[in-house]
């Protein structure tokens, strides 16, 4: 029997992310993804101990004993079987090498598709954000492409992307965030699949700048079980997970 325990908003959205890690598959990380590091050290903890981790600094393999503030910390480094470079990274995901890459985004919309390159239009920017660092044709090559937003609102959760920095338009993608989980593009458009134990349909709507289906019966997030949780206090003693999600 599995047992549930009283686990922060934080926790079930790591949780959810390590979910989607199958035991024996190849995951990556970029820069900036913190959050994803925790969820590929849980996921390596409990149900998939045999996962294979490309991370950004340029190891494979390396031991992930606790989570470290900045996901560029040379720390990532340790107890890696090899060095891995960036060409190698995109080397093996256009070869079909590589399951899963979870993308932020600074902008979501129903399409699917993401902006992480400026507000504005490409001739006239306003701002820029972070780039795409090669995750315009990474996100079509990996299997299992999913998108974060670890705080949801209008402002990322949008009508229309201004500048479209990735897309997808041969097949559906999930987005993960703090109120519930969606699916984005494909022939159905966007569709809440289910709802986080905290948040509900009216309050994830307020929250959403697209509209999106709703099924008659929408599942709630299951909380992770007791294992779950006790892999992710331990590997993430500091508590960065908190400033992480939602706020």
């Amino acid at each position: 029997m599995t047992t549930t325990v009283d686990a922060t908003p934080a926790e079930t959205v790591v949780s959810l992310l390590a979910r989607e890690i199958e035991d024996g598959s190849v995951v990556a990380t970029g820069v900036a993804s913190p959050l994803v590091i925790l969820a590929i050290a849980v996921a390596r903890a409990t149900h998939a101990p045999g996962l294979t981790y490309l991370a950004c600094v340029g190891s494979l393999d390396p031991e992930l004993p606790e989570l470290y503030p900045s996901s560029e910390d040379l720390r990532y480094l340790d107890g890696r079987s090899a060095e891995v470079s960036i060409a190698d990274l995109f080397d093996h995901a256009r070869r079909g090498r590589v399951d899963t890459v979870f993308f932020g985004a600074a902008e979501v919309d129903p399409a699917g598709r993401t902006n992480m390159t400026a507000s504005g239009t490409l001739e006239k920017p306003r701002t820029k954000f972070p780039g795409v660092a090669g995750a315009a044709t990474l996100r079509q090559w990996v299997k299992n492409p999913v998108l974060l937003v670890p705080r949801q609102s209008r402002r990322n959760l949008v009508p229309q992307v201004q500048v479209a920095t990735t897309r997808d338009p041969s097949r559906p993608v999930r987005l993960i965030s703090d109120l519930g989980t969606y699916e984005l593009g494909g022939p159905r458009g966007a569709r809440l699949l289910a709802r986080h134990p905290w948040a509900t349909v009216d309050g994830i709507s307020e929250r959403t700048g697209f509209e999106f289906a709703v099924p008659d019966a929408l599942p709630v997030t299951s909380l992770p079980d007791a294992r779950t949780v006790s892999a992710i206090r331990a590997l993430d003693p500091r508590n960065l997970r908190d400033a992480l999600v939602g706020g």
